[in-house]
């Protein structure tokens, strides 16, 4: 259990790093369009951007992560939050869907409002689940062992590597 626990804590980690590290790229380029995957070795990006920003990004957000800055851990655009959102979403327009109804139309109108709600609810606990399940901004220990461009067709990747004491 110890091993697979570790894994999951890296992989959470590497995660956090990985919207720290996003946050800052947009921060020095709003128009940048970047999709990251994290794993228990760390984590790359998919995006024309230059492998000097990558790296001065990936080491400044590990530096303000460790000094308490946790909120550069969650990351609006998250999977984690589309996945909680299609999941709530889809959730409540089944039970409003299948609960009875006087009429179609009533049924149509309870089918929205449980969708709409179950958007409103889905911003908060999308970030929530991202606090708690997963990310961790505790990167005691973590450092970066590489940063690799990595040309895949048109498409432009970094692979950073994360090691730890």
């Amino acid at each position: 259990m110890g091993r697979r626990d570790s894994i999951i804590l890296r992989i959470r980690q590497n995660h956090a790093l990985e919207h720290a590290t996003m946050y800052l790229l947009s921060r020095d380029d709003p128009t940048l369009r970047l999709v990251g995957r994290s794993d228990w070795d760390g984590f790359s990006l998919y995006g024309a951007v230059a492998t000097p920003a990558v790296l001065k990004a990936v080491v400044e957000a590990l530096g303000r992560l460790k000094h308490d800055e946790s909120w550069l851990a969650l990351h609006p655009r998250c999977g984690t939050n589309m996945a909680v959102s299609a999941a709530l979403v889809s959730v409540a327009a089944y039970v409003a869907a299948v609960s009875p109804a006087r009429s179609p139309l009533g049924r149509l109108l309870r089918v929205l409002l449980a969708t709409c709600a179950a958007l409103i609810v889905a911003r908060p606990l999308g970030a929530a689940v991202q606090r708690e399940i997963t990310t961790s901004a505790d990167l005691e220990g973590v450092h970066v062992r590489l940063v690799r461009r990595e040309a895949k067709g048109r498409l432009t990747a970094h692979r950073i590597v994360i090691t730890r004491d």
